[in-house]
């Protein structure tokens, strides 16, 4: 039974009404204290960065395959070897090219001898006009003299006849021999034994025997790193089939897929910060945006969305952003293709353009190991061409 002093003395474990509206004003305080902080933060620097997880390592990926038919016979790196410009690759039994190489030679060789005969042609049919104007100018003179001759009745009318029928045949023979040289010298008219139409054909029938050997010897275009080989000793292969890839890993970049709501204000050149997944948070990639996409994912997928079948619902697009890296970082830290990132762009700087303005001044890519194959072949015609002229000849001697 409660007594008089329980009823004076109440229970004192619940607080008080001020300090309860002091809690709770403080509680509100605080609230609007991070509410203007989280607000401020991202004022000021939050909305200057977009980042996205979805963002994956891309390259070229410079698939090797023949330009001729030919059957394997040598395979000169496998899966994850580093390969150098220029190195062989494959080798394909040359045997089939040798002799079409060596049968285009000899043409060429019998097509320059044919040639020089046509310009000794010429000079022949000009010394043989020359002997038949001589005949003529006699047979001119003969019958100028007989005509005279005739008037004075010293000798018959018969001889001046015979004369006259000579200059005729003279003069005949003049016209036929000047035929016969316009048409040889038609054929050899303004050119040299190497530029000679027919010569020149039969130079490039050799060049491209020449190409065709050439090619049974595959190289890498670049250098990089073997993967994808599916080539097999012995096996038959056709122009265009794909025998193994080079990666030049050097050459790597990032595709990040940013949401659509994320590119309002993401220019070309604006400073990027990437990791890797492989190497985690401690290793930090710098770069640029190298490029904005020109479609969304979706629209250049093989099967893109029919959205007008009545089934449309409505979702966020994203777009890739090629990112651009620097080759001194990833000397010291090599990425591989397809491997996951995490990209940070920087919106400060608003300079760039969102599409590019110009279009390329040189090529992106470029290689010369082919360039050497021509060099050959039209080194191995020059020779060929003097060692079958009378230069070469002389030469011999």
């Amino acid at each position: 039974m409660a007594t008089s002093a329980d009823t004076a003395n109440p229970p004192t474990d619940a607080p008080a009404p001020g300090k309860r509206k002091a809690w709770l004003l403080g509680l509100l305080v605080l609230v609007l204290l991070v509410g203007a902080g989280t607000w401020a933060w991202y004022s000021l620097v939050g909305r200057w960065y977009e980042s996205t997880d979805d963002a994956y390592v891309n390259g070229n990926v410079v698939e090797i395959t023949p330009l001729v038919t030919g059957t394997v016979i040598s395979i000169g790196a496998d899966d994850g070897d580093l390969v150098h410009a220029g190195q062989v690759l494959l080798q394909f039994d040359p045997s089939d090219s040798e002799v079409a190489q060596q049968a285009a030679e000899a043409k060429l060789a019998r097509t320059v001898r044919q040639v020089r005969g046509l310009y000794s042609n010429v000079d022949s049919l000009k010394a043989q006009l020359q002997t038949r104007q001589a005949e003529l100018q006699k047979a001119q003179q003969d019958f100028n003299r007989r005509k005279v001759l005739a008037a004075s009745g010293a000798i018959a009318a018969e001889e001046l006849s015979h004369a006259r029928d000579d200059l005729t045949v003279a003069q005949a023979a003049v016209n036929s021999a000047r035929q016969q040289l316009n048409t040889s010298s038609a054929l050899v008219d303004d050119t040299v034994v190497s530029s000679h139409p027919e010569v020149m054909a039969a130079a490039a029938d050799l060049r491209q025997a020449y190409l065709d050997h050439a090619r049974t010897t595959l190289v890498a275009p670049v250098t990089g790193y073997v993967a994808k080989r599916t080539v097999q000793l012995g096996q038959r292969l056709q122009p265009g089939t794909a025998t193994m890839a080079v990666i030049p890993l050097d050459e790597v970049w990032i595709d990040a897929n940013f949401k659509e709501t994320q590119l309002r204000d993401m220019r070309i050149g604006q400073p990027v910060e990437v990791s890797a997944d492989l190497y985690g948070s401690s290793v930090k990639y710098s770069g640029t945006v190298d490029s904005l996409g020109a479609g969304t994912g979706s629209a250049f997928a093989l099967l893109p969305a029919q959205n007008a079948t009545g089934n449309w619902i409505k979702i966020v697009q994203r777009v890739p952003v090629r990112i651009h890296l620097s080759p001194d970082q990833l000397k010291d830290h090599p990425l591989r293709i397809g491997l996951s990132t995490v990209v940070d762009v920087d919106l400060h700087d608003q300079s760039g353009p969102t599409l590019a303005q110009q279009p390329p001044q040189q090529a992106s890519y470029t290689t010369q190991v082919y360039d050497r194959q021509l060099d050959e072949a039209d080194q191995l015609i020059a020779r060929l061409i003097h060692q079958n002229s009378a230069a070469g000849k002389t030469v011999e001697r």
